[in-house]
């Protein structure tokens, strides 16, 4: 097994802290007691707090993005389009309840604190919402194609729409901290933006 870059060290680390905090309320000095490396090795791979913030979204998308594809495009994957979304949706409410209601979520937990602050951390959080919806269309597509979901369903729409419905699911269910929101949209999306054939 490849060993991790001090890099992705410090942005492991800090993903797993910004989870349970803020961008804002984090310091450097925190980050790098949880990877053991002096304050040099930081501004090495990172110039400011700003584009620490920039490579960790960015960090955090491509992982949840391969992370999405392997789960939802592979072609090895035996279930159908519709049921593989569906069931990804209800390990996503999973997840959320063994993170005690926490949203599991970066993107969803830093996009309201950042998008004003720094126009390069929208920027990634927007090439990210982009390249989810383009997961979820080309997955209607296939669904389409393949029989599992009816054909009327407008694959571009559609993805843009899934994903501003989960992730507002995502937000008031950690506000609540309850997961009938996400159990909420779950239904509407099965019975309603994605039915069967």
């Amino acid at each position: 097994m490849i060993e991790a870059s001090t890099k992705e060290r410090i942005l492991d680390a800090a993903e797993a802290i910004m989870l349970t905090k803020s961008f804002h309320s984090v310091g450097l000095n925190e980050i790098l007691r949880a990877v053991n490396v002096p304050k040099g090795s930081f501004y090495h791979h990172f110039e400011s707090k700003e584009q620490f913030g920039v490579e960790l979204l960015k960090h955090y998308v491509a992982d949840a993005s391969a992370y999405k594809r392997r789960i939802l495009l592979s072609p090895e994957i035996e279930i159908n389009e519709r049921q593989r979304l569906l069931t990804f949706l209800e390990s996503s409410i999973s997840n959320f309840l063994d993170n005690d209601g926490k949203c599991p979520c970066l993107v969803v937990k830093l996009a309201s604190e950042v998008v004003d602050f720094s126009e390069p951390m929208r920027q990634v959080l927007a090439d990210g919402h982009a390249e989810w919806a383009a997961i979820t269309e080309a997955l209607i597509q296939d669904g389409i194609a393949n029989g599992s979901i009816h054909p009327d369903v407008n694959p571009k729409t559609t993805g843009r729409l899934f994903g501003s419905l989960w992730m507002g699911a995502m937000q008031h269910a950690s506000i609540a901290r309850n997961a009938e929101p996400l159990r909420d949209a779950l239904d509407f999306i099965a019975n309603h933006l994605l039915p069967a054939p």
